[in-house]
């Protein structure tokens, strides 16, 4: 925005370069602002184009929705003025929902829970954990009632039960071995390169901006046994350039092996940082590669390809 200021907001919408960043550039004021915020009819409409072909290259350039984006995007507004202390009602209309209905209908999806219990550090949130056995240590899961909150690698199961305490203070924390199992079996199975496609469909309970949500999201899509370069990363969720705070989006991955982070390497292939060490990232990709080795020696060309047929 500070190199090209005057293809965003001192020309008219049509002389931008690019349609999307000028739609962004527009609904970012509107909702700065407090005005209305545009429908797709009357964005496509400023921009000089069909709603269809706006909903198309918004997709195709952040891999979200122009709903989903604005979405994101107003609850990342209220999580902010929560935190900061903001009075939920006010909070709730300054991000631009029309009502309070609107705004805790929102909150399930984005938030991950009521404004006023997120504003109060999630007093009573009920989290359920178990231990699952990995290769060369265990990993902690945790759920809420809404999906996978937390997947936490490491040798000591206790130092991760505290570590987990710590994250979630004031939340009800129980270990349910019995009713967190699938999911357990889930991430053991992903962690010794054995492919689990019910991995992509899990539901997360995670707090994310609309930013890194999109880059866990292009994580989750690398095929299995494969890599990708944080700048395919970045420029999947479009933001090209931005290979830095793809690295920062990695590192604050609350769930790795299920959002596969591991997967992203250095242009040149090379393993860049991982929160669990570099040798645990080696020994993930090399799981997975041997599951491919195998699977190819066997007749099927990947992983992806056994699980098809």
């Amino acid at each position: 925005m500070r190199c090209r200021p005057d293809r965003l907001f001192g020309a008219s919408p049509t002389s931008a370069a690019d349609p999307v960043q000028a739609a962004i550039a527009r609904l970012t004021a509107a909702l700065t602002s407090g005005d209305n915020v545009p429908t797709e009819r009357e964005l496509s409409g400023e921009l000089q184009l069909p709603e269809r072909k706006l909903r198309e290259l918004f997709r195709r350039s952040l891999g979200v929705t122009l709903r989903a984006w604005l979405s994101a995007r107003r609850a990342e507004m209220l999580r902010s003025r929560l935190a900061n202390g903001q009075d939920v009602t006010a909070a709730l209309y300054d991000a631009g929902y029309g009502s309070s209905s609107a705004a805790y209908e929102a909150a399930n999806g984005e938030l991950g829970m009521a404004p006023g219990r997120y504003r109060g550090g999630a007093p009573g949130e009920s989290i359920r954990w178990t231990i699952a056995p990995i290769p060369e240590g265990v990993a902690l899961v945790a759920a809420t009632g809404r999906g996978l909150c937390a997947v936490r690698l490491g040798s000591d199961a206790d130092a991760l039960a505290t570590e987990l305490r710590a994250e979630f203070p004031r939340a009800a924390l129980a270990r349910d071995d019995a009713a967190l199992a699938v999911v357990a079996s889930i991430v053991a199975d992903l962690a010794a390169g054995r492919r689990r496609p019910e991995a992509d469909t899990l539901p997360l309970d995670v707090h994310a901006t609309a930013f890194r949500r999109r880059v866990w999201e292009a994580m989750r899509r690398i095929p299995f046994g494969e890599t990708r370069s944080y700048g395919e990363i970045a420029a999947a969720v479009g933001a090209p350039g931005a290979a830095r705070a793809i690295g920062t989006a990695c590192a604050q991955n609350p769930v790795p092996v299920v959002v596969p982070c591991h997967r992203v390497v250095g242009s040149d292939g090379s393993l860049h940082g991982y929160a669990y060490g570099l040798a645990r990232k080696r020994q993930l990709l090399d799981a997975e590669a041997g599951a491919d080795e195998y699977l190819a020696g066997s007749g099927f060309g990947s992983a992806s390809a056994a699980v098809r047929d």
